[in-house]
Protein backbone atom coordinates (compact mmCIF):
# COMPACT_ATOMS: atom_id res chain seq x y z
CA UNK A 1 0.00 0.00 0.00
CA UNK A 2 0.75 3.46 -0.60
CA UNK A 3 -0.38 7.08 0.09
CA UNK A 4 0.10 10.89 -0.40
CA UNK A 5 -1.69 13.42 1.25
CA UNK A 6 -2.46 17.28 -0.18
CA UNK A 7 -3.82 19.45 1.28
CA UNK A 8 -7.01 21.51 -0.44
CA UNK A 9 -8.18 24.54 0.88
CA UNK A 10 -12.22 25.15 0.83
CA UNK A 11 -13.39 27.76 -1.37
CA UNK A 12 -16.60 29.60 -1.07
CA UNK A 13 -17.79 28.65 -4.45
CA UNK A 14 -17.54 25.09 -3.15
CA UNK A 15 -20.35 25.08 -0.48
CA UNK A 16 -23.89 25.17 -0.55
CA UNK A 17 -26.56 27.82 0.88
CA UNK A 18 -26.13 25.79 4.42
CA UNK A 19 -22.49 27.10 4.21
CA UNK A 20 -20.99 23.42 3.68
CA UNK A 21 -19.20 21.91 1.00
CA UNK A 22 -21.48 20.54 -1.82
CA UNK A 23 -21.30 17.21 -2.11
CA UNK A 24 -20.44 17.03 -5.82
CA UNK A 25 -17.16 18.88 -5.06
CA UNK A 26 -15.58 15.92 -2.84
CA UNK A 27 -15.35 14.12 -6.22
CA UNK A 28 -13.40 16.71 -7.74
CA UNK A 29 -11.17 16.83 -4.07
CA UNK A 30 -10.47 13.17 -4.93
CA UNK A 31 -9.65 13.96 -8.70
CA UNK A 32 -7.50 16.84 -8.11
CA UNK A 33 -5.36 14.60 -5.18
CA UNK A 34 -5.12 11.70 -7.21
CA UNK A 35 -3.09 13.70 -10.38
CA UNK A 36 -1.11 15.37 -7.39
CA UNK A 37 -0.42 12.07 -6.36
CA UNK A 38 0.62 11.00 -9.72
CA UNK A 39 2.79 13.87 -10.12
CA UNK A 40 4.56 13.98 -7.25
CA UNK A 41 5.49 9.46 -7.73
CA UNK A 42 6.86 10.65 -10.96
CA UNK A 43 4.11 9.45 -13.06
CA UNK A 44 2.22 12.97 -13.95
CA UNK A 45 -1.34 12.07 -15.81
CA UNK A 46 -0.21 14.36 -18.91
CA UNK A 47 2.18 12.04 -19.65
CA UNK A 48 0.30 9.08 -19.92
CA UNK A 49 -2.13 11.19 -21.98
CA UNK A 50 0.80 11.82 -24.29
CA UNK A 51 1.50 8.81 -24.78
CA UNK A 52 -1.82 8.07 -26.03
CA UNK A 53 -3.47 6.37 -23.25
CA UNK A 54 -6.52 7.82 -21.50
CA UNK A 55 -8.14 6.93 -17.99
CA UNK A 56 -11.84 7.41 -17.73
CA UNK A 57 -13.69 7.02 -14.53
CA UNK A 58 -15.79 3.91 -14.12
CA UNK A 59 -16.95 3.77 -10.93
CA UNK A 60 -17.20 6.25 -7.90
CA UNK A 61 -17.99 5.95 -4.22
CA UNK A 62 -18.03 8.39 -1.34
CA UNK A 63 -19.49 8.44 2.12
CA UNK A 64 -20.11 12.17 4.24
CA UNK A 65 -19.35 11.72 7.54
CA UNK A 66 -18.76 14.99 8.69
CA UNK A 67 -20.07 18.88 7.14
CA UNK A 68 -16.55 20.40 5.47
CA UNK A 69 -16.76 24.35 5.79
CA UNK A 70 -15.59 27.32 3.66
CA UNK A 71 -11.96 28.48 3.95
CA UNK A 72 -10.76 24.76 5.79
CA UNK A 73 -8.09 23.36 4.92
CA UNK A 74 -8.63 19.44 3.96
CA UNK A 75 -6.16 16.88 4.14
CA UNK A 76 -7.13 14.29 0.85
CA UNK A 77 -5.27 11.19 1.50
CA UNK A 78 -4.57 8.85 -1.73
CA UNK A 79 -4.64 5.52 -0.85
CA UNK A 80 -3.37 2.29 -3.56
CA UNK A 81 -3.30 -0.96 -2.35
CA UNK A 82 -2.82 -3.06 -5.70
CA UNK A 83 -1.23 -2.36 -8.85
CA UNK A 84 -3.41 -2.06 -11.80
CA UNK A 85 -4.41 -4.03 -14.43
CA UNK A 86 -6.92 -2.80 -16.80
CA UNK A 87 -8.67 -1.26 -13.78
CA UNK A 88 -7.38 1.25 -11.44
CA UNK A 89 -8.50 1.01 -7.47
CA UNK A 90 -7.92 4.17 -5.56
CA UNK A 91 -9.18 4.97 -2.30
CA UNK A 92 -9.58 8.48 -0.46
CA UNK A 93 -9.79 9.70 3.29
CA UNK A 94 -10.27 13.27 3.93
CA UNK A 95 -8.94 14.98 7.40
CA UNK A 96 -10.90 18.65 8.33
CA UNK A 97 -7.88 20.78 10.15
CA UNK A 98 -8.66 19.06 13.61
CA UNK A 99 -7.21 15.70 11.77
CA UNK A 100 -11.32 14.51 11.96
CA UNK A 101 -12.29 11.94 9.15
CA UNK A 102 -14.60 13.39 7.49
CA UNK A 103 -15.12 11.81 4.04
CA UNK A 104 -14.21 8.10 2.45
CA UNK A 105 -14.40 7.53 -1.01
CA UNK A 106 -13.22 5.32 -4.18
CA UNK A 107 -13.00 5.52 -7.49
CA UNK A 108 -11.91 2.78 -9.88
CA UNK A 109 -10.55 3.51 -13.79
CA UNK A 110 -9.87 2.10 -16.60
CA UNK A 111 -7.23 2.66 -19.08
CA UNK A 112 -8.10 3.03 -22.66
CA UNK A 113 -6.21 3.49 -25.98
CA UNK A 114 -6.72 6.95 -26.67
CA UNK A 115 -7.52 6.62 -30.80
CA UNK A 116 -9.00 3.29 -30.69
CA UNK A 117 -11.06 3.61 -27.13
CA UNK A 118 -10.44 0.35 -26.59
CA UNK A 119 -9.54 -1.50 -23.33
CA UNK A 120 -5.86 -1.80 -22.45
CA UNK A 121 -3.64 -2.72 -19.90
CA UNK A 122 -2.01 0.06 -17.34
CA UNK A 123 1.09 1.13 -19.27
CA UNK A 124 4.43 -0.30 -18.06
CA UNK A 125 5.67 2.84 -17.05
CA UNK A 126 2.89 2.92 -14.54
CA UNK A 127 3.33 0.24 -12.68
CA UNK A 128 6.98 0.61 -12.70
CA UNK A 129 6.97 3.89 -10.83
CA UNK A 130 3.90 2.62 -8.46
CA UNK A 131 6.87 -0.01 -7.74
CA UNK A 132 9.50 2.45 -7.37
CA UNK A 133 7.59 4.17 -4.50
CA UNK A 134 6.78 0.61 -2.66
CA UNK A 135 3.49 -0.49 -4.43
CA UNK A 136 3.89 -4.10 -4.21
Amino acid sequence: MITFDTEIRVWYVDTDQMGIVHHSNYIVYYEMARVEALRAWGMPYADMEAQGIISPILEIGSKYIYPAYFDEVLTVRVIVEEMPMVRFKVRYELYNEAGTLINTGHTWLGFLNGTTRRPCRAPQYLIEGLQAVGLE
